[in-house]
C-alpha cells in the first residue's frame, strides 16, 4: 500500500518555531512529527510514502535519509504553494491505483488510518470536535456517507471535523485537474473530495486519536496526550543517589539527572542532557536532547528543543523554548493571569485567544534571555531575539531584536552575532535570515 504525505506548507500560524524548520519536523512526545506518522503508517501496512515538500524541504529529504530506516520513501516538490489539490496532483504519476492522503503536520493514530484504510474506497477520516472554526466541516447523511465538506465555518460549534486523512483512487486526478482556484487563489483538496462525493458514495470514518497541530499550544496538547501513554519508565542515562523519580520516565542516553533533582513523570529526556542538582521537572515535560535544567530550575509542562539550557534559578511554565535557547539566571516565564482569563498570543501578526488558561512562551530559536528577564503569559519570542538583563517581554519579540531593559528595541547587527555562534547555531542562522525577510 502507498501513502501521500502533504509536508510541503509554510506552517505560518506555528511561527517562530516554523521559521526554522518545517512542521513535520517539530518536537513533540520523543520523536518529530514525521516520525510519530511514517511509524503510523508503517504499523498500518504501508510500504511506500511519498512525501510532497516545499517549505524548507531539504531539512525533510536530509533527515528522512539520515534518520528513517523503514518502508521506501520518495520525494515530490511543491515549488509554489498553490493549495493541497496541487500538492497531490503533483504525486500522480507515483501512487498506484489506491492510496492513503494524510497531512504531514497533524498526528494520526495506527486506529484511525485503520479505520480509513479498512473503509470501502474511497473514504475520508473526520474527528467530533467542540468547535468547528478551525477545521473543515464534513457534513454526512443518514446512512454514514459524505454529503459535502464546508472549509471553516465561521460560527464557533460543535460537529465533524476534517483530519485531512483520506482514501482515495487514482480517478481523484481526473477531478483536481478540473479544478478553478478558491477565493483564496489555491486548489482545495476538499473541493476534490467534494465533487467525489457527487459521483460516488464516499464513506465518512470517524477517527478517536486525531491530535491537530494548529498552533504552538496544540503541541503542548499533543506532548501531554502523547506522554500520557507511556506506562513504563526507560533509563539509559545515569541517575545519581538522591534524585527521585516518580512515574514514568524516559531518559536517553548520556544523560546525567544529579542529586537532590525530583522528576515527576510523565516526562521525556533525550540523549546527553544535564538534569539538576536540585530541579524540578514535572509532567509532560520533553526535552530534545543535549539540554541542560540546573539548579533551583521548575520546569512543567514545557517542550525543551535540542540544545536549549535553562541553568539557575528559573521558571518556565506551559511553554516551547526553541533549539540552543539559553535562558539567563532568575528568568521567569509566567503561564497564568491574575484575573484568571484565557491567553491571549499573537498569530500572523494579530491576537488571537488560545483557549488555555495556562500558557507560557513561545521561543524561537537561540534566543538569548539577559539574567533577570521576565516573560509574560502568551509572549512569542523569535529566533535570534535577545533580551538585556531584567528585562520584560510582552506579547511579541521580533526576530534578530535586541530588548533593552527600558523597553526599546533594535535590531541585532548580525555580523556581531554571527561570530559568536556555533556551527549548528550558523546553520540555523541562514534559515532565519531566509524566512524572516
Amino acid at each position: 500500500m502507498q501513502a501521500v504525505m502533504l509536508c510541503a506548507g509554510k506552517g505560518t500560524r506555528m511561527r517562530p518555531l516554523t521559521y526554522t524548520r518545517p512542521k513535520p519536523l517539530l518536537f513533540v512526545g520523543g520523536k518529530t512529527v514525521l516520525e510519530h506518522n511514517l511509524e503510523t503508517l508503517a504499523k498500518c501496512g504501508v510500504e511506500e510514502v511519498i512525501l510532497v515538500v516545499g517549505h524548507l524541504s531539504e531539512l525533510i529529504i536530509d533527515f528522512v535519509k539520515r534518520s528513517w530506516k523503514g518502508m521506501k520513501i520518495s520525494f515530490v516538490y511543491q515549488s509554489q504553494q498553490l493549495g493541497t489539490a496541487h500538492a497531490l496532483y503533483l504525486a500522480r504519476d507515483l501512487v498506484e491505483d489506491e492510496f492513503l492522503v494524510l497531512n504531514g503536520d497533524d498526528l494520526y493514530s495506527p486506529g484511525d488510518v485503520q479505520r480509513v484504510i479498512s473503509a470501502t474506497s474511497p473514504s475520508i477520516l473526520a474527528k467530533e470536535v467542540n468547535d468547528l472554526s478551525n477545521f473543515g466541516e464534513v457534513k454526512v447523511n443518514e446512512s454514514g456517507h459524505l454529503i459535502e465538506v464546508v472549509e471553516k465555518p465561521r460560527d464557533r460549534k460543535q460537529g465533524l471535523a476534517n483530519t485531512g486523512c483520506y482514501f482515495l483512487s487514482k480517478n481523484v486526478f481526473d477531478l483536481i485537474a478540473s479544478l478553478k482556484p478558491s477565493p483564496r487563489g489555491e486548489l482545495e483538496l476538499t473541493d476534490a473530495i467534494n465533487s467525489l462525493a457527487e459521483e460516488e458514495d464516499v464513506l465518512v470514518a470517524i477517527a478517536r486519536n486525531w491530535l491537530p497541530i494548529s498552533y504552538p499550544w496544540n503541541l503542548l496538547d499533543a506532548n501531554e496526550t502523547l506522554l500520557s501513554e507511556l506506562e513504563d519508565s526507560n533509563v539509559e542515562g545515569e541517575v545519581e543517589e538522591g534524585a527521585t523519580i516518580t512515574g514514568p520516565v524516559v531518559i536517553g542516553k548520556g544523560s546525567r539527572i544529579r542529586s537532590g533533582s525530583y522528576i515527576e513523570g510523565p516526562c521525556y529526556i533525550g540523549e546527553n542532557c544535564k538534569i539538576g542538582p536540585n530541579c524540578y521537572l514535572r509532567k509532560y515535560t520533553s526535552l530534545e536532547g543535549n539540554c541542560k535544567v540546573g539548579n533551583c530550575v521548575e520546569i512543567k509542562n514545557s517542550i525543551l528543543l535540542k540544545g536549549s539550557k535553562v541553568p539557575h534559578l528559573s521558571y518556565v511554565g506551559d511553554s516551547i523554548i526553541g533549539a540552543y535557547s539559553n535562558l539567563g539566571a532568575g528568568t521567569k516565564i509566567a503561564n497564568l493571569r491574575h484575573d484568571g482569563e484565557s491567553i491571549k498570543v499573537v498569530v500572523k501578526g494579530e491576537r488571537m485567544d488560545s483557549g488555555k488558561r495556562k500558557l507560557g512562551a513561545i521561543v524561537g530559536d537561540c534566543c538569548k534571555f539577559g539574567v533577570g528577564t521576565l516573560i509574560a503569559p502568551g509572549s512569542v519570542c523569535g529566533p535570534f531575539s535577545w533580551t538585556e538583563p531584567g528585562s520584560y517581554v510582552k506579547l511579541l519579540l521580533g526576530p534578530f531584536t535586541l530588548l533593552r531593559r527600558d523597553g526599546t528595541e533594535e535590531r541585532i547587527d548580525e555580523n556581531k552575532l554571527v561570530c559568536s555562534l556555533s556551527e549548528e547555531e550558523r546553520r540555523l542562522f541562514e534559515i532565519a535570515k531566509r524566512t524572516t525577510c
